[in-house]
């Protein structure tokens, strides 16, 4: 997909967002382990707040792409897992918007200017850690250039043509909260599995283009 393209549709994805009949969890149920397909987000108390951005660009090719990090070895609970850049909301971030910002800067070493909201999409509980994570979609119509810090140990340039030929999904046998070799549904990007909240959202993105391009 050209750039020009995207720029086209992305504004009919934000409208679609803000109907009444928009549902994204359907979309992020798609690719959920079944274990957490009964969580009733609304009924989440006491969890911490975060956000991450859906960072979307052109490449050399003026192709369309969206970013995911591998993120570093760490002691937590989502050490070496591939993600979108974000994280917990701190006491100087006003709102969640501020922290996906916020944190897509510092990981990607991306300056003020680089990052245009467009809007949220639907929220992802995360039971491991307690996370209540609200995801944005963030644009930049030049060609980004990373400096990433040392929370991430590689990019992940996704092509949003290959995205959505559903070339990436599958399942997967994972260790995850629920116990060990547990079969996820997931997508499989070069040699890296994503699956969970990332893979949930992920696929929100995905469905919100074909609905955009009907």
């Amino acid at each position: 997909m050209d750039f020009d393209d995207f720029m086209y549709i992305i504004p009919k994805m934000k409208d679609i967002t803000t109907t009444e009949d928009y549902n994204g969890k359907e979309f992020q149920d798609i690719m959920s382990p079944k274990e957490r397909l009964d969580i009733d987000i609304a009924s989440v108390q006491d969890a911490k707040e975060a956000a991450v951005l859906g960072y979307i660009y052109p490449n050399q090719d003026d192709k369309t792409c969206i970013l995911l990090t591998l993120r570093a070895d760490y002691d937590g609970e989502h050490s070496a897992q591939v993600s979108f850049p974000g994280g917990k909301k701190e006491a100087e971030d006003e709102t969640l918007k501020d922290t996906a910002k916020r944190e897509t800067m510092e990981e990607l070493g991306l300056n003020y200017c680089d990052i245009l909201f467009v809007f949220p999409l639907s929220q992802v509980y995360i039971p491991t850690s307690n996370f209540l994570v609200t995801p944005f979609i963030g644009i930049n119509s030049e060609i980004p250039e990373f400096k990433t810090n040392e929370e991430v140990a590689k990019l992940i340039e996704v092509s949003v043509s290959e995205l959505l030929k559903d070339k990436y999904v599958g399942t997967e046998f994972v260790n995850t909260s629920y116990g060990k070799k547990m079969e996820v549904p997931c997508f499989k990007i070069d040699e890296h599995i994503v699956w969970g909240a990332t893979a949930m959202i992920l696929n929100e993105v995905k469905e919100l283009f074909k609905l955009a391009m009907q």
